[in-house]
């Protein structure tokens, strides 16, 4: 077996203990559960992770929806993007990553430091109050908008056109940092898809190398900080498996069926509602702060 059949392998075992803690922990709190707006979150699911494989990215639009909806609290949007989407990220990997070949050593390191990264970010995010989870997602919201307009006007290293399939030296030390810290800003809600690719490019990796680097590493990160938001109970449990259902179905559809689709317009539209929504958890933050 060649790295990517078996890094798929150990992802899905990896991802079939995950699944099993997050049914016991369901299970256990079942009492406790609301399932209040319930076909909401798997609406939500099922389109945030829809376009998220089409690639405009799942967390921005799902956060923003669940703040317009109020369909999920606020201080547990962090850990519901984690737990919920793990497994439709899975799906993701498994349809894309060996589409591409990157070289094997370049790949694990950068999965397995964005993993390491992902760890302590949701042990640092499960413990905030309600007041500084709104200011964090105000500002990851605002940095992804910024992000995602630079990458569809191929605008800084969205515009540099690379040739390598892996990195070595000191750029590899500089890629494994990097998504070391992408994958704490991930557990925040700043996806790690549009970052990574940025970071991909500036070394000088061709574009389709990042890849299987960004769905690797939030196909490993988001059940490892997922573990972390279980145990704490910092997600949303009523609806935590019926959008990993919805959200997988999304990522099918769009992966198998789909394909592609004109989505230059409508990333600017989700741009727009990033802001504004970013803007709403600046004036919660600030009114919970009084």
């Amino acid at each position: 077996m060649n790295v990517a059949t078996i890094l798929l392998v150990v992802m899905w075992v990896y991802a079939a203990v995950y699944f099993i803690f997050l049914l016991k922990d369901v299970i256990a709190h079942k009492d406790e559960i609301n399932n209040e707006k319930l076909p909401h979150n798997i609406i939500i699911s099922l389109v945030a992770n829809f376009f998220d494989t089409l690639g405009i990215g799942s967390y921005a639009i799902a956060t923003s929806a669940w703040k317009f909806t109020k369909s999920n609290s606020d201080d547990l949007i962090p850990g519901s993007l984690n737990v919920s989407f793990a497994i439709p990220i899975c799906v993701e990997a498994t349809i894309f990553i060996k589409k591409v070949q990157a070289d094997s050593l370049t790949l694990v390191l950068m999965i397995a430091s964005s993993v390491v990264g992902a760890v302590i970010g949701a042990k640092m995010v499960s413990k905030l109050d309600i007041t500084k989870i709104r200011t964090v997602m105000g500002v990851a919201l605002i940095l992804v908008a910024i992000i995602t307009l630079c990458k569809i006007n191929a605008f800084g290293p969205f515009g540099i056109i690379g040739t390598a399939r892996g990195l070595t030296g000191t750029k590899l030390v500089i890629g494994i940092i990097a998504n070391f810290i992408l994958g704490i800003l991930m557990t925040v809600g700043i996806g790690l898809y549009a970052p990574c690719m940025a970071v991909v490019l500036l070394l000088g990796m061709s574009t389709d190398v990042a890849f299987p680097i960004m769905m690797g590493s939030c196909a490993y990160l988001c059940p490892a900080s997922g573990f972390e938001f279980i145990k704490s109970g910092k997600y949303h449990r009523g609806a935590a498996i019926p959008m990993v259902i919805s959200g997988s179905i999304g990522v099918l559809i769009a992966g198998l069926i789909v394909t592609s689709l004109p989505l230059t317009v409508l990333t600017y539209l989700v741009c727009v509602v990033m802001v504004i929504c970013a803007c709403m958890f600046f004036h919660d933050a600030r009114k919970a702060a009084k």
